[in-house]
């Protein structure tokens, strides 16, 4: 040790790991921006943008807004099929992964990204960090649940948001290496929460919309977004609400609201996927939230917003059981009569830890 009491140069470097960490969604980059800020003070850190949100609307936003590094790597691989996309994934990440030789591969949530790492690190004999790992929805339809329930079982050191998530590890016999660490997302909730006190948002005035006269809408999972027939109800549902419902986009729901030829009405407001410290702005002073997105249904709970979900089910329970999530599923009249009467009473209480989540994952990793 140095007379600084900071271990000297020598032995820094002697400790620091080397990490690769895949991302390639919105909320990924989100959970990124906690964990990275945290992992490159102690360790190598290496960002690979596979490429799954593959424009800038989608990706390039969210890193500006949250600070967080470039990517080293971009695999550029874009839509697709999900064998197809998963499968140029993989032989991506594979690529890095056999040059690089990390100590561990860091991955976060469910998506095709998530799935690609597990399986290329695993294949090398790599260990596999999983960020938000344990989570359920006990629907296998869902292309996200075959994601995380293999990565769960890939992964070496599973990082856990909740009680429930470790319960649903250990019931699926997975009880070495989980440790229950908090929801990084709520890391980044604060410091975004700090950010807009000192410099407040402004795209409630650029849109137009005053504090809790709105409604806030998102919808982008394939069960919702690949049904016409559930697309139709949700959007009708819009169209039905007495309310200015403004409805971020993503580029591929835009696409199949097109194809479905859905009327948008007049007090729909289709715009286009914003930055992150713009959707807090939004959720936070939205009325109610509408979204099939699992990060918007705590983002609306912490930030003390009604959601109602256009799902049939929920990995995020404790949203649901504190009275601030009401599960409704896709059909016009249940979204509309629950916009109508949804009232949470009471505040929600504190949910997913204490914000210092992504200090105790890169501890883990230490």
């Amino acid at each position: 040790m140095t007379d600084s009491g900071r271990p000297s140069e020598i032995l820094g470097e002697k400790n620091r790991m080397k990490v690769v960490s895949v991302v390639g969604a919105r909320p990924q980059f989100i959970k990124a921006a906690a964990v990275s800020r945290v992992l490159r003070e102690r360790h190598r850190e290496i960002l690979v943008h596979t490429g799954q949100h593959y424009d800038y609307e989608m990706s390039g936003i969210f890193f500006d807004g949250l600070q967080l590094p470039k990517p080293d790597i971009n695999l550029g691989v874009g839509s697709g099929s999900h064998g197809a996309q998963t499968g140029a994934m993989l032989k991506g990440v594979e690529e890095v992964l056999a040059n690089e030789r990390p100590d561990y591969l860091l991955i976060y949530g469910d998506t095709n990204s998530t799935l690609a790492g597990a399986l290329a690190a695993s294949k090398l004999g790599i260990r596999v960090a999983h960020v938000e790992a344990g989570l359920r929805s006990f629907n296998r339809t869902m292309p996200e649940e075959i994601n995380r329930v293999v990565a769960d079982h890939l992964s070496a050191l599973l990082l856990c948001p909740s009680d429930v998530a470790m319960r649903n590890l250990a019931a699926e016999g997975i009880t070495e290496g989980t440790h229950l660490v908090g929801d990084v997302m709520l890391d980044v909730m604060n410091w975004a929460r700090q950010r807009l006190c000192e410099k407040p948002a402004e795209i409630l005035n650029r849109l137009g919309v005053v504090k809790h006269e709105y409604l806030l809408a998102t919808v982008h999972r394939s069960e919702n977004t690949d049904n016409p027939e559930k697309l139709s109800e949700i959007i009708s549902a819009f169209n039905s609400l007495q309310e200015r419902v403004i409805f971020p986009v993503h580029p591929r729901t835009r696409k199949m609201i097109a194809d479905a030829r859905a009327r948008i009405g007049e007090n729909v407001r289709m715009i286009d996927p914003v930055g992150y410290l713009d959707m807090v702005a939004l959720t936070g002073s939205a009325r109610i939230v509408l979204t099939d997105s699992g990060g918007l249904q705590k983002e609306a709970c912490w930030l003390h917003v009604p959601c109602v979900t256009l799902r049939q089910e929920t990995e995020w329970v404790e949203t649901v059981a504190a009275g601030w999530n009401r599960i409704v599923g896709t059909v016009c009249e249940k979204i509309v009569e629950a916009v109508r009467t949804f009232v949470p009473t009471g505040l929600p209480p504190s949910l997913y830890g204490d914000g210092f989540a992504a200090q105790r994952c890169v501890d883990l990793l230490d």
